[in-house]
């Protein structure tokens, strides 16, 4: 048994690092975690340990937020924060056999300072932003020293890409992240909805997830009402039915019973712990979220950005997305607080839902992206199985 510490640096690689963990404490292996940035939160609900205390901060993240959500990272002792991540990483670096990276250039650098060896899935890097990756410095020159014993790519453009610049081998072996949505499950009892279903997507970060909300909100207020269309808003646990009644009597709508009205608006069923379902189940995704649009896309379905404000969905982020997850993935033109950008977007709602059901082209499109960008189920006991090669044997 190896004793195997999870470095990760943000919400979305929290998750990929707790379903990595799970399957590498299936393989005998003594499993802790280091989030470096948030409170690791699927780490914990995973019954993996913390190596110690962690603290959220309202980016949720250290990377691409915008000057503002910069600016706050500085005011609220990010940095500092993550300083003293780095320091108990050292003091306890005797113990640990392997480290496993999920991130970027801050949880590698991280690693390489530990001393120890290191395995690394960089789910934030991918050669389809720009055709050919461009690591930050020094990330290239640490992955291809002997130290890091495994590089793991989000997709195999990026591996075949990496592969080269580093003059090592790069394996690309799905995502885990994919296979809880992936997979069928046991359903959750609801009958399947008989016409179109549009399921939304504000995001997990508060408190830009009220904020999202309420574009959101202000989206629907734009489309026809019609008996045939619905709406599934996936909410995590963190924005209770308390909070959520006051924030949308705010936006003009009121909350009743677990689903959310407004005078000429549809109407939108709150769905919580239920995310698998609404994604499996809707025929158009409308998002502002990040780790939860590309398990969007790798289901195949087709999605609709709605930009925000930030600090984390801005219009650059969405931006960025788009040339991640590729064509299946669409914007409104136009400035994000425009109420023509919110009538174009709406416009585009009604063409989708009904492409989506009816366009061969598309529905090609998105089975095709899905394999191409995310790939199939299987990543998180493929990937832990070759993570576990490296410690050798497991001891009975």
């Amino acid at each position: 048994m190896a004793r195997l510490l999870l470095l990760s640096n943000g919400h979305g690689e929290d998750l990929s690092g707790s379903l990595l963990g799970r399957r590498l404490q299936d393989l005998g292996h003594e499993v802790t975690a280091l989030p470096l940035a948030g409170l690791g939160q699927p780490y914990q609900q995973a019954g993996i340990p913390l190596l110690g205390s962690s603290h959220e901060f309202t980016t949720g993240g250290i990377g691409y937020t915008s000057l503002k959500g910069r600016l706050t990272e500085l005011i609220q002792g990010q940095l500092l924060y993550l300083l003293r991540r780095l320091i108990r990483l050292l003091r306890h670096s005797d113990n640990i056999d392997l480290i496993v990276v999920v991130g970027d250039v801050i949880p590698v650098i991280a690693a390489w300072l530990s001393r120890r060896p290191v395995a690394t899935y960089l789910v934030a890097y991918s050669s389809h932003y720009e055709g050919r990756l461009r690591l930050p410095w020094p990330c290239g020159q640490l992955l291809a020293s002997r130290r890091f014993r495994a590089v793991f790519s989000r997709d195999q453009l990026t591996a075949d890409d990496l592969s080269e610049q580093l003059k090592r081998k790069v394996s690309f072996l799905g995502n885990p992240f994919m296979d809880p949505v992936l997979d069928d499950g046991d359903g959750d009892g609801r009958a399947p909805a008989s016409g179109p279903v549009i399921g939304l997507l504000p995001g997990s970060r508060r408190p830009e997830l009220e904020h999202n909300l309420c574009r959101l909100f202000q989206l629907v207020e734009q489309l026809p009402v019609t008996a045939e269309l619905s709406f599934e808003l996936a909410l995590v646990s963190s924005l209770d039915d308390i909070e959520l009644a006051e924030l949308t009597r705010t936006a003009g709508w009121t909350l009743t019973a677990g689903c959310l009205h407004r005078n000429g608006a549809p109407s939108i069923q709150v769905r919580r712990q239920a995310f698998r379902r609404v994604l499996q189940n809707s025929d158009l995704i409308i998002g502002m979220a990040g780790t939860a649009v590309e398990q969007a896309v790798g289901l195949e379905k087709p999605v609709l950005q709605v930009a925000g404000d930030g600090p984390q969905f801005t219009a650059a982020f969405a931006e960025a997305q788009r040339r991640l997850l590729g064509p299946t993935v669409f914007c409104a033109p136009g400035e994000p607080d425009h109420p023509q950008t919110l009538a174009a977007a709406a416009d585009l709602v009604m063409e989708l839902v009904e492409r989506s059901r009816t366009d061969p082209d598309l529905q090609r499109q998105c089975r095709h992206e899905a394999q191409r960008r995310l790939g199939s189920s299987g990543g998180g006991p493929t990937m832990a199985a070759a993570i576990s090669a490296l410690c050798g044997p497991v001891k009975p």
